[in-house]
This record gives C-alpha cells, structure tokens and sequence, in this order.
C-alpha cells in the first residue's frame, strides 16, 4: 500500500539477481528537513539559554561595562582597584596571543569586567528573589497600598523591567517555603472545627496534638531538607502520587475539558476551522520553543512560574503497571487524527514551512472525504486510554510492542498532539440550557472511543465547526492550558479570519501528499481488551450527571459593588447551596494557585469556615435582620480571602500534610492523624477558571467573545465538582457534575440551588439586577 511505503526512508528486498533498493524521496526528505529544523531548534535554544541565564543582564550590558572599563583605563583612571593588574601578571608568559603588552591589557580588562558583570547579575538576581520573597502586598486593603509595598514595587519594576522571555524569572523566583508544623496543624483543626460535634473535634484534637508532639518533628526535618535540595518540596511528588500512580480511568476521573467561544461562530465548516485553529497552535509552539511568550505577572510585576509550559505539545502519557510516565519529546512535526474508527498521521510542515491554514484544511477535508472502512479493532481502540491503566499497560506491552502496531501508536504518541474529527453536531443555544451540558458532556468523555485521554491534550472539532479541548492533568493545570486556548480563539477570529463562504483565506497546494492511514493488527486477544476497557469506560461515563448554565441576572460587576471579591461571593454562595440541598456542610476543595514560587502548582484552599458556616444558618434561619447578615457575610468573605492568600503564599494546610504523609511513608512511620487527614472525602470539589491571561483583544469591544470556561467530574461518588468561570461584568457560567448512581446527589438540583443563592446573596446587599 502507498500509505505503508511513506512510513520508511528506504526499504530493500533480496533476489537472485542480488538486493534491490527502493527509495521513498518524501520520507528522505522529512528526514533530512527535520535534521535541519532540529538544528535550528538547537541554537535557537541555546541562545535563549545565554540570554536567560543572564537575565536580567545581556550581552549589550556586558559590552557597556568592558568599554567602561578600557575608556577609564586610556583616562588613567583604575577603577578595578589594582585587580587588572594582578589579572596581567597571572596571565601565562611567552609567545601566542598574549606577547604584546597591549593585548595582555585588553585581556585583562575583559576579564576583570566580565567578572564585575556576572557579580552584578548575581546580586540583581539575589535581590530580584528576595524581592519576590515579599508578600505583604497580597494582605493590604485594596485602595490602601502601604509605603513599603509602594517601595518593593518600584524596586521589583526596576529590576525586571527589561523585556524578559518566557523563562526569564525561573531562577529568581523563591522556593516554596515548608510551614511550621504547629501553624498548619492548628488552621488544619480550625478548617474541621464546623464539621465536627464536640465529642469528634476533642478525639482530632487529640490525635493532632500527639502527632505534633511526637511524629512530627522528624518527619517535618526530612522535609525542610528535601526544600533546600530540591525546586519544590511538593510538585514532584504531587504529579507522580496524586497523577501518575493513580490506577483509575483517566476518563472523568482525572481529565478535565475546555470549551469554545459560546455566543459568536466564527464558520461552520468543520476543516476550515481546523484549519486556522491548528496554524495559530503550532504558531504558539513556536513561541514557545523561542519563548518569546510573556511570562504571566500578578499585578503587571509578579512573575508567576512558567515551568508547566514545558510540557504542552509533544507529551504523552505512558500506561505502567504501578505507575505512568509523562513522555516529552522536544520536537513533533505531525498530528494524530480520528474520523469514523479511522486514524491519521497528518504532517504540520511542508518542509520547514509550516502548512498555512488553507492547507490544513485541504488536508483535514480529505480525511473527512475518506470512505475507507475501519480495520478490525481500530475503530474503539482508544477505549484503552479510558479504561483501568493496568489493563492498559498489560496491552500495550503484549500487542504494541512490535511490529505494525508499535509503529502506528508511536505516531500517536509522538504526534505535537490529538485531533478528534466528530460526525455530531453540538453547540451552546441560549435558548435551550441543555444544550450546554449535551455540549460539556461530549467533551468530558465523548463516546469512550473518540478521545486519546493519555495526549496532553485532544482537540475536539464537531460536524459544525465548533470545537472543544480534552487535557490530561498530570502535565499541568488547567490556567496553562487555558493560556494556550485563549491566543488560538482571539488569533482565530482576529488574526486569521475566513471567506464569505467560511473557508480558510487564500488557496491550498494541492500537490501536499494526503494524510496517511495509520496500519495496525490488532488480534482477537487484544479486541476482547478494548471491548473490556469500553464497558468500563461507558459505565463511568454514563453514570456521569453534568449539569452547565449560564447565570445572566449578573456579574463580576454588580459583585464588586458589595465590596467583596467575585470569587469569596461565588464561593459563599456554593456553602449556601450545598447547604440547602443536602441539609449539611461538608468538606470543601477549592484550587488556588502556587506559581509565585518556582515550579509551585496548586494549593488547596478549605472554604467551608466557622465564618461561612454561621453566615449560611442564618440565612437559612430567616430571623436575622439584613444588617446583620450583611454582618456575617462580611466576616465570612473576609476569611475567605485571607485562607485563599495565605494559600497562594505558601502557608496552606494540605499539600504540607500531604508531605509530611509521604515522608511518614517512605520512614515506615505510623501515624493515625495523617491517615485520617489523607482519607476525608472531598464532597464538594470547586475550580474558578482563569480568564484574559493574554489580551487579544478588548473584551468591552466585543463583549461576545467569551468562552464558557470548562468543567470535570465529581471527586467523590456522592459529592459533586463545580467549576465556575466569572466570565467579565455580567455573567458567570457554571459546570456542575455528580454522579446519577449517588441517591444524595443531582446536579441540576445542585445548580438551581446555585442560582438561587446568589440571587439571595445579591438581594441581601439590595444589587439590581434583571430577571433570569
């Protein structure tokens, strides 16, 4: 077939006559082209590597302080205090570069600049650290910013205000810091107090207390030892604990989605949108690989780490008996694709010339027109990747180890990414509310077959042009990946743009090569797997409730008007709600983020308080006035905000605990409180979505132009998630998931009770607001 011949460079066969060759030009040629793009890469990294590593000095700085030096010299002027001298006189004698008086004087002045300007760079990127150390200003009034907050900000400014590339700050940037046992031992009882009777809270106590005075000293050593070593005490173990080892289908469980630009359709040819889509992220890609990417800053001055951005394109994740393994490459020139049980390679570049839009959507039609069947076993294979990794892992090394199979699912697993080509049709009417849930649920898990969950992430394109994404989480969360989304849809509708007719501007080649069928052999043995691993994988998906809307009675706007953040309102209100729907508080997660510290992730932050907790039973009371549940609710968001900076600073609860578990772990250490800490159940798991970490355009000019945020499946079998994206002044989209086999739980029920509550909360402070 023509399709297997492209696959190698050459291929011989021998005769009586003696070995024939047969050469593939198009494969030498992919070859040799990205052996070039290769090279290219190469030095283009390592000259980002010098400027970073310099940072926030250059080379010009360099020259600057070698012509001060010499200019000082021909004044008669030592400015190296004696030092250019003895840097001569150490220099070796005799002939070579060094015989001329005049030469040793130069030398020596460039190496004795050299030396100030690297000390210089030292200091400025000690004092750059120490600087972003600082975080009074996270706790300070808004509107009443402190002298000295005033003072770090300028000095910050001063020191990083040269254009910094993506990975500028990864040196200067702090460590996560380790707390202090007895503090996070006591916000740890705090956080449960309202959860527990007297009798429990007294029986934790004790138990916390023991384990404070007793196990926790050595445990706490190992720990602060691992934070001197090490980048981060906690992501390492975090990703490989919490991710990798996790035995569970990836498949609701762990993959989250994203969704796309809901008010506005921009075309609706499914290969023209693809099209301009995949251009603008291999066009991100590529600023990536130069990290000519801004580096994302709280405030416009604090630089937030950068280091999960590493792993976006290129990575997949490979099943293992005990334990996965993220595989990276540094490079990939081709797509995988997925239309009607078939799978594609579909190459990126024409050479080293990426494929413009016109042509990518050429090539994507011709997988769409293809009427080539299935082969037997292909069309549910990817059911593995959604089933129990253990299986998994068995059949990946008993059937796609060799052979035809091992070529083919190397393709995928080396591919820059996933693209799932649906038949289906789907899309947000405002209309019809459960469009939007019909819409998420298609992206959460599609039909079990259609995603490859272990791809850093899949690309999803329905019948009608309108697209999704699917990412697994070890690699990162979802703010990168969010970041990425963001400069592909404004570089879709702005940048690019499309006909009349909603094809992609300008005519394609069609002299490219088509897309290649991917070829597999896929016995009855390894056919009985995948029909195992879709059971499975249908039955989670099925039992999946979710539940998305929009609330439009208003915003992120009106909020602030009760002089609150947008998220302590959404967050007290979810208490509200859960309260009112299952008659009880219960143990709640929400994620903040730790990227002020290099490497840093997430942090969780407790949000069900003895503040929010006192402010919902007396709503639910109805005989307070409003003043004094104007009171409460003050109170409560007040602490809210604290847990939420004290989260983001370093100074949380759980990922300490958590640590602090593993090490008990890895000793052979006992201890009753962290098994207890570790095994409570999440029942209500929460996620604000980020927004406009990259400005493409000026949302009060196109107020349509939002995206709906994206949602995951419930932590707990009788709990529920809920993701919320605050989506500008007027609006705020909810993605709420349960599962139907939980009698307690409904997500619809759930999100009504949503709506209501922040009704309530913005009726409490008199906010107007237009009917729902």
């Amino acid at each position: 077939m023509a399709e297997a011949h492209q696959a190698v460079a050459f291929q011989f066969t021998v005769t009586p006559e003696g070995v024939d060759f047969r050469l593939s030009r198009e494969a030498l040629k992919h070859v040799y082209l990205s052996g070039i793009n290769s090279w290219k890469k190469r030095l283009i990294r390592i000259k980002n590597g010098i400027l970073r590593g310099v940072y926030p000095g250059s080379p010009t700085s360099w020259l600057v302080v070698v012509m001060a030096t010499v200019g000082s010299s021909f004044c008669n002027v030592d400015v190296s205090l004696g030092l250019v001298g003895c840097i001569q006189r150490c220099l070796p004698q005799g002939c070579g570069p060094y015989q001329t008086p005049q030469t040793r004087a130069l030398l020596s002045m460039a190496i004795f600049s050299t030396g100030v300007w690297v000390t210089g760079i030292f200091f400025f990127r000690q004092t750059l650290k120490l600087l972003l150390s600082y975080h009074g200003w996270m706790f300070e009034m808004h509107g009443k910013t402190s002298n000295l907050t005033r003072i770090w900000a300028m000095c910050v400014r001063l020191l990083s205000s040269r254009h910094p590339m993506l990975y500028s700050f990864q040196t200067s940037l702090p460590k996560l810091p380790v707390p202090r046992v007895s503090a996070t031992v006591q916000r740890y009882l705090e956080s449960v107090r309202p959860l527990l009777d007297d009798e429990e809270y007294y029986r934790m106590e004790m138990l916390a207390k023991e384990f404070q005075n007793k196990t926790a000293p050595r445990l706490q050593k190992y720990l602060v030892l691992k934070s001197w070593w090490a980048s981060n005490y906690v992501s390492d173990w975090w990703e490989e604990y919490i991710y990798l080892r996790g035995r569970s289908p990836l498949m609701v469980n762990s993959n989250y989605y994203v969704m796309d630009l809901v008010l506005i359709k921009n075309t609706d040819v499914q290969a023209a949108r693809l099209g301009n889509t995949i251009h603008a992220m291999i066009m991100y890609r590529r600023k990536l690989d130069r990290e000519e990417i801004k580096p994302v800053m709280a405030l416009g001055i604090v630089p937030m780490c950068s280091y999960q951005m590493e792993r976006m394109f290129n990575t997949t994740r490979v099943p293992g008996k005990e334990t996965d393994v993220l595989q990276h490459l540094s490079d990939s020139r081709h797509v995988a694709v997925y239309h009607k049980g078939r799978f594609f390679k579909l190459w990126l570049y024409e050479g080293s010339r990426l494929l413009k839009p016109q042509d990518l959507e050429m090539q994507f039609q011709r997988i769409l027109d293809d009427p080539s069947p299935p082969q037997p076993g292909e069309e549910k294979l990817a059911a593995l990747t959604a089933g129990g990794r253990v299986e998994w892992a068995q059949a990946r090394q008993a059937f796609f180890s060799s052979g035809k199979n091992k070529a083919a699912l190397e393709a995928i697993e080396r591919a820059a990414f996933f693209v799932a080509l649906d038949e289906e049709s789907y899309r947000y009417d405002p209309e019809d509310e459960a469009s939007l849930s019909l819409y998420g649920k298609a992206l959460l898990h599609g039909n079990c077959y259609n995603r490859w969950f272990d791809k850093s992430f899949t690309l999803i394109s329905f019948k009608n042009g309108q697209l999704g994404l699917n990412a697994e989480h070890a690699w990162a969360d979802a703010p990168i990946i969010g970041h990425l989304w963001e400069f592909v849809l404004g570089t879709d509708s702005f940048h690019l743009g499309y006909t009349e007719t909603g094809h992609c501007l300008g005519k394609p080649n069609p002299a490219l090569p088509p897309p290649t069928r991917l070829q597999w052999d896929i016995p009855k043995q390894c056919q009985a797997v995948i029909e195992s691993s879709y059971q499975v994988a249908k039955a989670l998906a099925d039992d999946v409730e979710l539940y998305c809307f929009q609330f439009l009675p208003f915003g992120k706007g009106l909020i602030k008007k009760c002089r609150t953040s947008p998220d302590a309102f959404v967050q007290i209100a979810l208490q509200l709600a859960h309260f009112r729907d299952r008659g009880k508080f219960c143990l709640t997660y929400e994620a903040s983020m730790t990227r002020m510290f290099r490497e840093g992730r997430t942090e969780t932050v407790r949000s069900c308080t003895s503040e929010s907790t006192a402010f919902v039973q007396a709503m639910v009371e109805k005989s307070h006035a409003k003043a004094d549940l104007r009171d409460l609710f003050q109170k409560a968001a007040k602490k809210h905000q604290n847990m939420y900076r004290l989260a983001m600073t370093g100074a949380g609860i759980d990922r300490h605990l958590f640590c602090l578990y593993l090490v008990s772990k890895y000793l052979g250490v006992s201890s009753p409180f962290l098994a207890e800490v570790l095994s409570e159940p999440w029942r209500l798991s929460t996620s604000q979505i980020p927004q406009s970490q990259i400005r493409m355009f000026d949302p009060e000019q196109h107020p349509n132009h939002l995206g709906a945020g994206g949602g995951f499946g419930p932590v707990a079998d009788d709990g529920y998630g809920v993701s919320y994206m605050i989506a500008g002044e007027n609006t705020i989209f909810f993605h709420i998931s349960s599962k139907f086999s939980s009698s307690e739980t409904n997500a619809q029920r759930f999100g009504n009770h949503i709506r209501q509550a922040l009704l309530d909360l913005a009726d409490l402070f008199q906010v107007p607001k237009t009917d729902s």
